[in-house]
């Protein structure tokens, strides 16, 4: 069910930008469509590569559209205060706003950057989707033009840009660094011997050295672990017997995937909240 959502929300929201880029004839044929209906109709609910781009062009347009919309919004104020009577008293507003368009800006160029990327990465190639990201890339070219013109009209009032940041490939480095950080999560499986070999665990509390309890060390073994993009790694192998988890995650964002005999695997159902509390995950195995 929840897939189905997702495909239904990107379905309407890609079908929405197709219309507003090839006007009202409704008659333009949409690529995205018949990809969306094939990944639709995947066995077993598993989630693909080509649904976790989809997942990720949804996130993109809706992140890229608002920005756009707030740079609007930011155009007219600059176009009304450098129209004004006297423009000085306004410049400081001024140059916070062309700031402000520029970081923007910088945020769109990463957002495409890392879903291009993601794309490149997928298994198999959604054609329907490659064009959608190409109609993105054009709205933000087009917007580049505006903004350079909004600023040339600015530097011909004589009101100084120089001192400000306006390089979208410093901003957009700066925003992806930043993405990449927060998207990176990491863990590490073995039984208790093990990693309590490798520095990862140990027990404290009890009494006369009964009741102690596992935990993650204070300065555990930060080499000991896998590291992983979260928006991408949403299932991790197991292949144990037994198998809990030792850190700190909400029962309801993820599964234990087996049987009696043996847990295969742990499948993450809600990223955001399985990883809100620790980025690092331990799993014990026996």
């Amino acid at each position: 069910m929840k897939t189905l959502k997702l495909l239904s929300l990107a379905f309407i929201l890609t079908g929405s930008l197709f219309f507003a880029s090839c006007g009202n004839s409704g008659k333009e044929e949409n690529p995205l469509a018949d990809s969306l209906m094939n990944v639709n109709s995947a066995k077993d609910g598993k989630i693909s590569s080509q649904e976790a781009a989809i997942q990720e062009f949804v996130n993109a347009f809706n992140e890229i559209q608002s920005n756009l919309k707030e740079i609007k919004e930011k155009e007219k104020i600059v176009s009304g205060n450098s129209k004004a009577g006297d423009v000085k008293s306004k410049e400081e507003e001024i140059k916070n706003d062309i700031q402000a368009i520029y970081d923007l800006m910088g945020k769109n160029k990463a957002r495409m950057n890392s879903l291009n990327k993601k794309l490149k990465n997928a298994n198999k190639k959604i054609q329907g989707l490659e064009q959608m990201i190409a109609t993105l890339e054009a709205q933000l070219n087009e917007k580049d033009v505006q903004i350079n013109d909004l600023k040339g009209q600015i530097e011909n009032l004589n009101i100084e840009l120089s001192n400000l940041n306006l390089n979208y490939t410093e901003v957009a480095e700066e925003v992806e660094v930043k993405t990449v950080k927060l998207n990176t999560a990491f863990y590490a499986i073995g039984t208790m011997k093990e990693l309590k070999e490798k520095g990862v665990v140990t027990k404290e509390g009890g009494f006369i050295g009964l009741g102690k309890t596992a935990q993650l060390k204070s300065d555990f073994n930060k080499d000991y672990f896998t590291k992983i993009d979260i928006t991408q790694n949403t299932s991790i192998p197991i292949g144990a017997k037994k198998a809990k988890l030792l850190t700190t995650h909400p029962g309801s964002s993820y599964k234990l995937i087996g049987d009696t005999k043996k847990t295969e695997k742990i499948d993450i159902t809600n990223a955001e909240d399985f990883w809100s509390a620790s980025k690092y995950l331990v799993i014990v195995i026996e």
